[in-house]
């Protein structure tokens, strides 16, 4: 099983935000007043446990999923994979990532988040086309049936 499969775009991913999250952390760590999110209040603490249990759980589920189903050269097209087409990424940008910051009483995570996120976006069709290239008829019926594509 070769390595790049069960990365998927992920390597060109955290290159592109790798210099967010340096320069973010360095940023953080030299004036951390610019990114205090006030806290985090009560409200702020439980709102991003609430958010970052699905995530984590999410995360958790989808690359067991890639571990299990990719070396057999499977296509993943339940679980979190029926709702999105890239739960792992996604997942991680809008549900680990922000809320996890926030925790730590910081802004970091949210824009490591929104830069993670873009990745994705950046690089998903490459990935889509190498899948579609792969699975063929089943990559386009499971374009049809996931919930959420456009996310």
């Amino acid at each position: 099983m070769e390595l790049k499969a069960l990365v998927g775009s992920g390597d060109k991913i955290g290159r592109l935000i790798l210099p967010f999250l340096v320069i973010g952390l360095a940023a953080n760590i030299w004036r951390p007043s610019l990114f205090d999110v006030g806290g985090p209040g009560a409200v702020l603490r439980a709102v991003s446990i609430i958010m970052l249990i699905p995530g984590v759980i999410i995360w958790i589920w989808s690359a067991m999923l890639v571990v299990i189903i990719v070396p057999r050269k499977g296509l993943i097209t339940n679980g979190p994979y029926a709702l999105v087409k890239h739960p792992l990424y996604t997942g991680v940008a809008l549900l680990v990532l922000p809320w996890t910051g926030f925790l730590f009483n910081t802004w970091l995570g949210a824009l490591l988040g929104i830069a993670l996120y873009c990745g994705s976006r950046i690089f998903a069709p490459e990935e889509e086309e190498a899948l579609a290239r792969s699975f063929g008829a089943s990559w386009d019926e499971y374009c049809g049936n996931v919930k959420i594509p456009w996310l």
